[in-house]
């Protein structure tokens, strides 16, 4: 093993000055995903800052009726907690498709929006991978990629991002709250990730230092019909092969408001601005989901092994519109691609 140093931050400021003055340093969590990339040699860090003990640990409703969820919240306890149970379902449904019980008992809400890739090239030392490597080349690319990108990806990297809890943070026009030495800023979590274009090595838009502090999720009323569903090749403990978070708000049997974002697409969540839009002021039905999702979807350059998963990304989100609108009498089903 490779040895590093282990600091214990007592405070935010003190978290970040340490990992500003180490360039090779990781801040530490849950450890789900770092520990075993450290394991496997992917990373080798020089210090690990844990910032499990920070009084981040909260969910917090704000008197605006927005509600921040602290860095260090459990997925587990966020998945469980009343607040986002009853205004937030979506994202208590995408906690629980993720990982085991054992994992969201320690990944934190921080490190679930920072954990890399599970593309076997990244893991895998003895293989090429401009994302662990720069400049050896996408051994996907050419190779295994069943499980990998259709939308947003490069020559460099095809890579998809495995987070469940992002997807729906996403929908949910969530904020990513940032601190570094030049203090406080935050991100739409739908940009806070980025697309691999020449840079696949950087995941987010996150500077060398800063530590996510919290998520910001805006007021929500209770009882907006909203769904988060996977696919994945079998019922547990596995990454999505496509997943959608929708939210739906249908008035007067036409659509008012509309968010969807998919998982398992592309390098970051995937937010369908093209279908969001072509949605909005039009009466719901399987015809008019079909149609924005073909106008969304018609940007996706499958790879060799993995054009089922276009079909596959609009007939699951086509079902979940589906159910989610009112379904009056003789309405039309989502048509079988």
């Amino acid at each position: 093993m490779k040895p590093f140093m282990y600091v214990r931050a007592h405070s935010v400021d003190e978290a970040t000055a340490a990992h500003a003055g180490r360039p090779t340093s990781r801040y530490l969590g849950g450890g789900t995903n770092l520990v075993d990339l450290m394991k496997l040699g992917v990373e080798r860090p020089s210090t690990l800052i844990d910032v499990s003990g920070l009084p981040l640990d909260s969910v917090d409703e704000l008197p605006d009726g927005s509600v921040r969820i602290g860095a260090t919240v459990r997925n587990s306890d966020l998945a469980a907690h009343p607040l986002i149970r009853d205004r937030y379902p979506v994202l208590s449904q995408a906690l629980l498709a993720g990982a085991s019980g054992q994992l969201r008992n320690m990944a934190t809400t921080g490190g679930n929006l920072l954990q890399r890739t599970r593309c076997p090239y990244f893991q895998d030392l003895g293989k090429p991978c401009n994302k662990r490597e720069p400049g050896t080349g996408c051994g996907a690319l050419d190779g295994v990629h069943r499980d990998h990108a259709v939308l947003g990806h490069s020559p460099q990297c095809v890579a998809t991002h495995p987070s469940d809890m992002a997807v729906a943070l996403a929908a949910l026009d969530a904020r990513v709250e940032l601190h570094g030495a030049r203090g406080g800023r935050d991100l739409p979590v739908a940009e806070f990730h980025r697309l691999p274009g020449d840079r696949p090595d950087l995941d987010t838009e996150i500077a060398h230092g800063e530590l996510i502090t919290g998520v910001l999720l805006p007021p929500a009323t209770a009882g907006v019909p909203c769904a988060y569903r996977k696919a994945r090749d079998r019922a547990s403990f596995a990454f999505a092969l496509v997943s959608v978070a929708v939210l739906l708000e249908v008035e007067d049997a036409v659509v008012r408001r509309v968010r969807i974002a998919f998982g398992g697409l592309a390098h970051r969540p995937w937010r369908a601005t093209r279908a969001e839009e072509a949605l909005v002021g039009t009466a719901p039905s399987g015809a008019a989901f079909e149609r924005a999702l073909d106008a969304e979807l018609s940007a996706a350059e499958p790879l060799r092994d993995n054009a089922f998963k276009v079909r596959l990304a609009r007939a699951l989100a086509c079902d979940v519109l589906r159910r989610l609108s009112p379904q009056p009498p003789g309405r039309t089903p989502c048509p079988t691609p």
